[in-house]
């Protein structure tokens, strides 16, 4: 009689993280897991940021849970940004030493009229390069100048190299929209785990962050 073997399913680790985030202008918090399937729960208290942030969790699998509380008496500048800075924290905390990821990605969206392509690394060197253009200073009550300080906060903080930008497009929401959503696209591509290379971090480095000035060796 054959002896009964047992198979041992080694599963990965989970990649959830929580940031909690306190000032005098905001009280956010945020938790994310990169391995889900696109489930939100989203309140900041800004009716077209909370829209945005269920487009990022949709479009990207990671399932986004966000508490906002801000000074929105005074305008939607701090918690849009602070909400950047929170969600950007916790993909990064959730990443830790970003082992294993394919580290770049890059999404062209459509929307209508609208085209808008983004490309990132998840580097773990920050920078924003943002060639989007808006028509009208607001959409409903939310200034558009506050969709690049979103995307800076969260590139910053997410440890990504974020370049965004608009090909053509006419209607301010679809260019938004857009570029929302190739962010997505883009980042669920990023920080998918190479099954190839699961065990290896992404960098001839054997880390990633730090480096040149010119972006060399990394």
């Amino acid at each position: 009689m054959a002896e009964a073997k047992s198979a041992i399913v080694v599963l990965p680790v989970a990649r959830r993280a929580t940031v909690k985030r306190t000032t005098k202008e905001t009280q956010i918090e945020a938790t994310v897991n990169l391995d889900g399937t696109g489930v939100y729960d989203v309140h900041t208290g800004i009716g077209f940021l909370d829209h945005m942030m269920e487009q990022l969790s949709r479009h990207s699998l990671i399932d986004i849970h966000l508490r906002a509380k801000g000074d929105l008496h005074i305008d939607f500048h701090h918690t849009t940004e602070d909400v950047g800075i929170a969600l950007g924290e916790a993909v990064s905390k959730a990443l830790g030493d970003r082992k294993g990821i394919v580290r770049y990605g890059e999404a062209t969206i459509p929307m209508d009229e609208t085209l808008t392509r983004v490309a990132l690394d998840a580097s773990n060197r920050p920078y924003l390069i943002w060639k989007v253009n808006f028509t009208r200073p607001k959409l409903g009550d939310m200034d558009t100048e506050l969709f690049k300080e979103w995307f800076q906060a969260f590139a910053q903080n997410a440890g990504l190299t974020l370049h965004v930008e608009n090909l053509y497009g006419e209607n301010n929401h679809h260019i938004v929209e857009s570029s929302f959503k190739a962010l997505a696209r883009s980042l669920r591509a990023s920080i998918a785990i190479d099954p190839r290379k699961a065990d290896a971090i992404p960098s001839t480095k054997g880390v990633l962050g730090g480096g040149s000035a010119d972006g060399q060796n990394v």
